[in-house]
């Protein structure tokens, strides 16, 4: 798949996309998979059976699974990363979720750098049963108005819009997007984005792939990957991702498995300061 500049230039301006049915052929191989990892560690996070109150998550989601690893030679979402990032992108990370409830308005960061997150959704989801919503252009970190409703809502943690703008958190304008099995949802990273009203077991995985980063920038590669620490991991992708990475595959994994030396003596001190693994 290549995207048209048109597409491109909507993600750019906007910060997200959305392909309806794109992955409709493949959504019940796609959906038994994700049901049978989930089952393979327990059912829930880290491996208790899912309580319906909390979210539970699995960091490395589709690296468990050969078939699930795939995807991210699938020419769809390659075409769609090479697309906005250039050919030579990074494969940053996956997840595996069933969500509980409300995402109140968040972005996962705020660098210069675009990053995009790819959302498959296995439940179909409103606007009112937990269909991502999105601010558009609230990613351009430059902007007036993207600088502004970052002082208000600070990316990395959950913003409380009823203290801040004295609105619930339904109630901000924004785009919902509606999504149902075999579509598939993509947005820049540096997006507010929420959901209200979805149910306690929604099934969600996502997809994350970032620029190349040049040599002089490896010291955020390092501490981007450390990060995973608190999600229990050791290296930088699961061992069925690596192992049955062709070379292509390996054009997007080179650069961070090259400098993931630190993360399992991380992840060592994390074990022991932490009761279980991060859930987002």
């Amino acid at each position: 798949m290549e995207l048209a500049n048109q597409q491109k230039d909507f993600f750019q301006t906007f910060g997200f996309l959305k392909f309806p049915g794109l992955f409709s052929d493949d959504i019940e191989r796609i959906t038994n998979t994700f049901e049978r990892i989930w089952s393979d560690h327990g059912g829930g996070h880290q491996g208790e059976t899912h309580d319906y109150q909390r979210r539970s998550a699995l960091l490395q989601f589709i690296d468990q699974d050969e078939y699930m690893s795939s995807l991210i030679d699938d020419p769809r979402l390659d075409g769609m990363a090479s697309g906005i990032l250039g050919d030579d992108y990074n494969y940053v990370l996956s997840d595996g979720n069933f969500y509980v409830g409300d995402t109140q308005w968040h972005s996962d960061y705020r660098i210069p750098k675009p990053s995009i997150k790819a959302a498959f959704y296995l439940d179909e989801v409103a606007a009112e049963s937990g269909a991502l919503r999105v601010i558009p252009g609230s990613h351009m970190i430059n902007d007036n108005f993207s600088s502004t409703l970052h002082e208000i809502m600070p990316s990395g943690r959950e913003a409380n819009t009823q203290e801040l703008l004295g609105i619930y958190g339904d109630q901000v304008p924004a785009v919902a997007l509606e999504s149902k099995p075999g579509d598939l949802v993509c947005f820049d990273r540096r997006i507010k984005h929420a959901s209200f009203g979805g149910s306690s077991r929604r099934r969600m995985f996502t997809i994350v792939f970032e620029p190349h980063y040049e040599d002089n920038e490896l010291e955020k590669v390092h501490d981007h990957i450390g990060s995973l620490s608190r999600f229990w991991c050791d290296r930088a992708y699961g061992e069925t991702m690596i192992r049955t990475a062709s070379p292509q595959r390996m054009v997007h994994l080179e650069q961070r498995l090259a400098n993931d030396s630190h993360l399992a003596e991380l992840t060592r001190k994390a074990r022991l300061e932490m009761k279980e693994p991060a859930r987002g």
